[in-house]
């Protein structure tokens, strides 16, 4: 292992891939998933409830802490270009995130964060980070609109010039919000995707969204590995 990196640990939910990217800009593509646990955020259609609901889960079976040097030398084990730091909510954890980033960074990785938009990133993670795929909540998640929306935070994403903006839509309401929140922050580009954890629910979503995705100019995402996959683990 590499001894530079034996100090910072990181709690992961799970490690897994080489998989296919199912959301957003660099859907299709081959990646490698770390996924860590904790979430400041209680979406009610969350689709990974056991990186956060410790009244569903246990905690001491759903969350380890792993060295950050064993992380890297798991990804670098496999010749795959892309990998995706996920959650939870992977900011709650930037700090021991740098360590990680860095190095597969310099080891030639392209390494993209998925964040909710509620913690602004430090300027040292950013700076290595290939993209950010932020996730604002809608109010289809069921959470307050105080705690899901901050102002600042997406300000921030918006103007460090590695954002790209990807929502999960419910329905009508969802699709109004969104196109406020567009014209109030600015945020380009935006990519619309479906809440569903079955292909049938994804299908029909993506034809719900066609014709709101035509109209504001969004860019519509599937959840290819729902898809391919279903609601499985791992994938």
């Amino acid at each position: 292992m590499t001894n530079s990196y034996m100090s910072p640990v990181v709690r992961v939910a799970e490690l897994f891939g080489p998989t296919l990217q199912g959301e957003g800009e660099s859907v299709g593509q081959r990646a490698m998933f770390v996924r860590l646990s904790g979430c400041n955020l209680d979406c009610g259609w969350c689709d990974t409830p056991y990186t956060w609901d410790w009244s569903r889960f246990d905690q001491a079976q759903e969350s380890r802490q792993i060295p950050v040097s064993a992380v890297v030398d798991w990804v670098l084990a496999q010749d795959c270009d892309l990998v995706v730091i996920t959650g939870g909510e992977p900011l709650i954890q930037q700090r021991r995130l740098l360590p990680l980033v860095a190095a597969l960074t310099l080891a030639g990785r392209r390494v993209e964060i998925e964040t909710n938009g509620t913690i602004t990133p430090n300027k040292a993670l950013a700076t290595h980070v290939g993209r950010f795929n932020v996730s604002p909540k809608l109010a289809g998640s069921g959470v307050a609109v105080e705690r899901r929306i901050r102002p600042e935070v997406l300000r921030a994403l918006n103007a460090c010039g590695k954002a790209v903006f990807k929502f999960v839509v419910t329905g009508g309401s969802d699709v109004r919000e969104l196109a406020d929140l567009q014209v109030r922050f600015g945020l380009t580009p935006v990519w619309v995707m479906p809440q569903g954890i079955t292909a049938s629910a994804v299908l029909d979503g993506l034809r719900a969204l066609a014709g709101p995705a035509l109209e504001h100019g969004w860019n519509l995402t599937p959840r290819l590995h729902v898809l391919l996959w279903g609601d499985e683990r791992g994938r």
